[in-house]
Formats: structure tokens, sequence, C-alpha cells
């Protein structure tokens, strides 16, 4: 399996994701696993206007995004996946055995939410989901772009 990062934003594609990691990574394709953006032509058409130049993007909704990674049909790419979601990442995490999660970007900070850096804002929800990840042996780290120092996330932080 080639999967070189999965991370959690929930603008999916754009400049600091599609140039910052991919180019960091040496992806050659990226994988935007989201079912609104896989059933909207023109979400889909303003992603593809993101994608850098000379790498393959194709976006899946999270059931077809899994079966295509368990088919080993992505394993000859270097790939990038991106979700909107905590409750995504989770699924594709837990049932494609992916050992490390990049937090870049959440939802805005809210009265609800508690913040992990200046992008990643959880709910008491995803930060129970977070805790079970970590407590099961996954990597999640906050990090926006490849460069920034990585912050792994421990049970204690959580």
């Amino acid at each position: 399996m080639m999967i070189k990062l999965c991370r959690v934003d929930h603008r999916l594609l754009h400049g600091q994701v599609a140039f910052s990691w991919s180019h960091a990574l040496g992806a050659d394709a990226i994988l935007i696993v989201s079912d609104e953006v896989a059933s909207n032509e023109v979400r889909m058409k303003t992603m593809r206007l993101a994608k850098p130049v000379g790498i393959k993007l194709v976006i899946k909704g999270v059931d077809d995004s899994i079966k295509a990674i368990k088919s080993g049909v992505t394993d000859k790419y270097r790939l990038l996946i991106v979700t909107g979601s905590i409750a995504d990442a989770e699924r594709l995490v837990r049932e494609c055995g992916i050992s490390s999660l990049n937090l870049g970007g959440t939802v805005k900070s809210s009265e609800t939410t508690r913040s992990f850096g200046s992008a990643v804002h959880l709910t008491d929800e995803e930060v129970e989901v977070v805790r079970g990840l970590v407590r099961d042996g996954v990597e999640v780290e906050v990090r926006q772009v490849a460069k920034d120092k990585k912050v792994v996330l421990s049970e204690k932080d959580l």
C-alpha cells in the first residue's frame, strides 16, 4: 500500500494541500474522499481546477474509496488521501489499515469545539473518535503544511 498521507481538511483540495503536501510527499495521485463532492459535478470541476499539474486526481465517495484501496487498484500510486471529516477519516483508517492520520484543517473554532492548533478544532464527539484511534495505535498528528513541526497527539492531549 503506497498511502503517503491520510489527511482531514474541511477545504479538501486547495493550494496548501495540493502543492505543499504532494511535493513534500512525492505523491503522484490525490484521492478526495467525500460523498458530497463525489455526487456534485460543480464541486468536482472546482477540485479539478486546484489539481497540481502532473498529479492524478480521483474523487470518490467513502464506500467507493475503501473498496478501491482494499482492491489494490491504488497500490501503483504514491497516494495523498484527503477527506473532509473526522468520521470519514476514521472509517478509512480502520477499514483500510492506515496507520497514521494528519489533521490539517477542521471546522472553525466555536463554543462547542476544543482547539488543537490554529486550524484544528474538534467537537467532543470528534475528540472521542480521535482518542479511540490513538488508543488503538494510530499516529494522529496536527500539521497544516509539510514544513510545519509535526505535533503528535497522545491520549493525555485529548
